[in-house]
């Protein structure tokens, strides 16, 4: 009797949670080597040798190397637009993206920036991922852009949504930063929380004499 390869093969159910066991498992290599020794002086070919991975497996799941230490970077660059998509009834962009920054502020979420001294360290000694990181805030950013253009009826690309999430972006662009500067002046989070949920209300506050009603729900 002859078993044919569909029936041989593990189920799809199991070959995803092997792959994701696998890029989990060489994430947490690359970034212990990063914090290690450095993100700048860590090559793929060590990275793929401490997680007993071929190379090629590595550059597979993670294209470039920035990917390896930026895992969060799907839900970063995601998180404005969903949080717009998803806000109340009643409820404006702004006051939608002021609450979740209070709540992720809350919670220390790291897509808000709490990435403990020694990741912080690392991104801040590193110019690739310095660089990689303004390019994370760019990319949120437009997809806030085209999110509130499509909740207004706007057409992407209009001047309205751009400069409104511009405005928007730059807010949470300066919250994570200042998140990153007192973690590494060595605030643990929760001081950090208390003083970022002030500092947000300032800053958001900024904001409501052109953007409080604007893209209501």
């Amino acid at each position: 009797m002859t078993t044919d390869a569909a029936s041989s093969a593990p189920p799809a159910g199991l070959r995803e949670s092997k792959k994701q066991e696998t890029r989990q498992l060489i994430s947490d290599v690359a970034t212990g080597l990063f914090l290690a020794q450095g993100f700048e002086r860590t090559t793929i070919a060590e990275i793929a040798a401490a997680a007993r991975v071929a190379k090629k497996t590595v550059t597979n799941y993670f294209p470039r190397k920035e990917d390896l230490a930026l895992d969060h970077q799907d839900a970063f660059t995601a998180s404005l637009a969903g949080t717009v998509t998803g806000r109340q009834a009643g409820e404006s962009a702004l006051s939608a993206l002021r609450r979740a920054f209070v709540d992720a502020a809350a919670a220390a979420d790291p897509v808000a920036g709490f990435s403990g001294p020694d990741f912080a360290r690392m991104i801040a000694d590193s110019p690739t991922l310095s660089a990689r990181l303004r390019d994370l805030h760019d990319l949120r950013e437009a997809a806030l852009a085209d999110t509130l253009a499509d909740v207004t009826g706007a057409p992407r690309g209009d001047i309205t949504p751009r400069t409104a999430a511009a405005l928007l972006g730059a807010v949470h662009r300066t919250l994570f930063q200042r998140i990153q500067e007192l973690t590494l002046a060595g605030q643990d989070n929760a001081r950090i929380s208390v003083t970022v949920i002030a500092e947000a209300d300032s800053a958001f506050g900024l904001l409501e004499p052109s953007l409080a009603d604007y893209a209501a729900a």
